[in-house]
């Protein structure tokens, strides 16, 4: 995951105390989304200005909005998002209202509600007022507001030498609107609407004096936006409402459905569901799932790729959406500034000011080494999963310059092995997942110098060879195939001879530019299982260490061993636990036949899940596991994150042994596992081709049966299982 800025993420911790950190954490964050807009506040719905506002294409507009009743914060009873992630709920009470006549109101008289959502770019609130006393109640109910319209790289912690020009601000009756002009000459602007009169309003604050009657509520909409809203009202809170829950109920629905028999397990399926839900934008090219909250909600071509393939078995439209994107967005010219070359697929894309104006190389920015490799793996497994080449017919150019890029890339390198080295300073100094500055080095500790070659990127760019020979064989392009076979068996070659290391048993994490090996063992090698290039007595001796004592947290694989010279388990990927990391490693394990090692991986998941609300973050500190302790949190980690919802999904398909072969019409199930907390598990509403199939698997004594319980349509799917 890119930082976006040449760095890592702990700049982010930048400029918050311990304090502000755990009150700020992710786990105490809570998020709204629709779009290209999103919403980050606290348990309180308040804004804060720290990491928190409302964001819309990478520019915070509303970087302060807190409610005060009688002068003070209201206590808290609970806040929190619904289930399907459409609206935030905080209730709250008084505290103590001084004497406004005869007597004080004495503290849990009044029931303060804030509701909200997110619809067309806009904050929809109700703010609603509840006298359970016996007399009426007078207090003022003041909303405080502000706009400091910074780049997201800003609110990360980026330093900037100029900005641009805040525009004066207009009061109405009702409404407040702010702007700002930025360097790109573009005019941001947010508008704060009521739907009553304030007694007071200027350019950040709205006060209201509010006599709550006994039994009787008041109630204040308002709304936010970069346009001036019509008067709020209930009527358009009401509309706003139920279009957001009818959009949100039909991003759900997409794809087969799971249901298991444990009600806490069903609880984190559900979740993992909705947040993907959440996460997926509707983009003119398809459904596309940004990466993550805060940091990353635009699209990435790494995190939606992996997405992408960890829900394909359930959802073929999610990589059709990312391979459709991807491909009008590839690589046409060459820029150092923006590391792109033809052929190559785009790292990130930003839309705010400061990367319009070029003071970062990320309005397109394609530094990542393994992003098109892994498109040339998507798009083949798409073709299987849909049943043949003719699927990707309409990528079939972008593929073949993404091959290229592959091929010419690898050819500077004696091995032919595929490497990176950023072109600017402004780039990324490493361009594999681990991509933050210190992720990368030697055995001593010392950073290796480039060209670099990563493990895991030689399993992608290998798999993407085969890829290309298998769909150029389909399509009856025979030279082409037979060239791109040859170049999968070379690699292949290679990285046997000059990444392994028989000291360790293990793999090196990269050749540095002399090719020389790092003699580091990493969670790297489990992507190189999951592409499948490992001989069967290597792969088994990686897993083994990977399901060890060094690697196994207890709550899942962490990235490094504690004997990596820059182990930190609180780092960002030195020792850290990522649960889509973790799913790929086990992913490669079912590829090699493991299946009770998936299941311990699945059940620390589940368990750390359990302690973060169902939802798993972007990643958790690497610290060993201690009974009646839970996980670590990392106090800045995306909160939801795609891939780390997806990690469910992939988790069941490599444990249940799962594969689809559409051309065949032929569910395949392989040693079945399932999670112990599991006695049954169905999938419902399978696309094979046009036949829609439910599946079900059943805990029998000491084997996991698989039976078809239903099928519907012209063509009949067989399932071969075996136990």
């Amino acid at each position: 995951m890119s930082q976006g800025q040449g760095m890592t993420q702990e700049p982010a911790l930048q400029g918050l105390d311990t304090e502000e950190l755990i009150e700020r954490s992710p786990q105490r964050l809570f998020v709204l989304k629709e779009g290209d807009t999103f919403l980050v506040a606290d348990i309180y719905g308040d804004v804060t200005g720290a990491a928190d506002g409302l964001f819309v294409n990478d520019t915070r507009l509303l970087s302060t909005f807190c409610l005060r009743y009688g002068g003070r914060r209201p206590s808290l009873l609970s806040g929190g998002v619904s289930q399907d992630n459409v609206f935030f709920a905080a209730h709250m009470t008084n505290q103590p209202l001084p004497p406004l006549g005869d007597a004080a109101t004495p503290e849990g008289v009044i029931h303060v509600e804030r509701e909200r959502l997110l619809w067309c770019g806009r904050i929809f609130e109700r703010i609603s007022l509840f006298n359970y006393g016996r007399a009426p109640v007078k207090a003022p109910l003041t909303i405080r507001f502000g706009a400091d319209f910074r780049d997201m790289f800003e609110v990360r912690g980026q330093q900037r030498s100029q900005r641009g020009i805040a525009q004066p601000a207009v009061v109405e009756e009702r409404a407040v609107r702010l702007g700002y002009e930025g360097l790109d000459h573009v005019l941001r602007t947010v508008s704060i609407a009521f739907s009553e009169e304030p007694v007071r309003l200027d350019e950040s604050l709205a006060e209201f004096s509010v006599e709550v009657l006994q039994r009787t509520p008041w109630v204040l909409y308002i709304e936010v936006g970069p346009s001036l809203a019509m008067a709020p009202s209930r009527a358009r809170h009401r509309q706003a409402a139920a279009a957001a829950r009818r959009s949100m109920r039909m991003r759900q629905r997409r794809g087969a459905r799971t249901y298991s028999s444990a009600r806490h397990f069903q609880h984190w399926m559900d979740k993992s569901r909705a947040d993907l839900a959440l996460l997926t934008t509707e983009l003119p090219t398809g459904p596309y799932p940004y990466a993550g909250i805060p940091w990353f909600s635009t699209p990435f071509g790494r995190d939606a790729i992996v997405t992408a393939l960890q829900t394909l078995w359930l959802d073929p439209s999610l990589a059709r959406g990312v391979l459709s994107f991807l491909a009008h967005n590839q690589a046409q010219q060459t820029s150092s500034f923006r590391d792109s070359e033809p052929g190559k697929i785009m790292h990130e894309s930003r839309k705010g000011e400061m990367a319009a104006v070029d003071e970062l190389p990320f309005a397109k920015y394609y530094g990542g080494v393994d992003t098109t490799p892994l498109f040339v793996m998507l798009a083949g497994a798409y073709a299987v999963r849909m049943g043949g080449a003719s699927e990707i017919d309409a990528y079939w150019p972008a593929l073949n310059n993404a091959a290229r890029w592959i091929e010419r890339s690898s050819g500077g390198n004696p091995q032919g092995l595929l490497t990176y080295a950023r072109g600017e300073a402004s780039g990324l100094a490493n361009q594999g997942w681990k991509d933050s500055d210190d992720s990368v080095f030697h055995e001593d500790g010392s950073s290796p110098e480039g060209p670099i070659a990563l493990i895991e990127v030689q399993g992608y760019a290998w798999r993407a060879y085969l890829t290309m020979a298998e769909l150029a064989g389909l399509r009856g392009e025979v030279d082409a195939a037979a060239h791109w076979k040859s170049r999968a068996g070379a690699l292949r070659r290679a990285v046997e001879q000059h990444f392994w290391l028989d000291g360790l048993a293990y793999y090196a994490l990269a050749l540095d530019g002399t090719g020389r090996p790092c003699r580091v063992r990493s969670s790297n090698v489990g992507h190189l299982l999951y592409c499948g290039l490992p001989s069967p007595k290597r792969a088994q001796a990686v897993i083994r260490q990977l399901l060890g004592r060094a690697f196994d947290s207890g709550w899942g694989i962490r990235t490094l061993p504690s004997e990596a010279a820059r182990y930190n388990p609180m780092s960002y990927h030195n020792g850290s636990v990522w649960p889509h990391d973790v799913v790929l490693c086990a992913s490669g394990m079912a590829r090699y036949g493991e299946r009770d090692g998936i299941v311990h991986l699945m059940t620390g998941l589940f368990e750390a899940a359990t302690f973060f609300g169902m939802r798993l973050p972007e990643l958790f500190c690497g610290f060993s596991r201690e009974t009646g302790e839970p996980p670590i949190a990392y106090p800045v980690a995306c909160l939801p994150q795609a891939w780390a919802a997806g990690s469910v999904f992939m988790l069941l398909q490599a444990m249940l042994g799962l594969h689809i072969d559409t051309a065949r019409m032929t569910v395949h199930v392989r040693q079945p596992r399932l999670p112990n907390e599991l006695d049954r598990l169905q999938v419902r509403h399978l696309k094979v081709g046009d036949q829609v199939v439910d599946l079900s698997f059943q805990r029998a004594e000491q084997r996991v049966v698989a039976f078809i319980e239903n099928q519907r349509g012209s063509r009949k799917v067989h399932l071969s299982v075996h136990y």
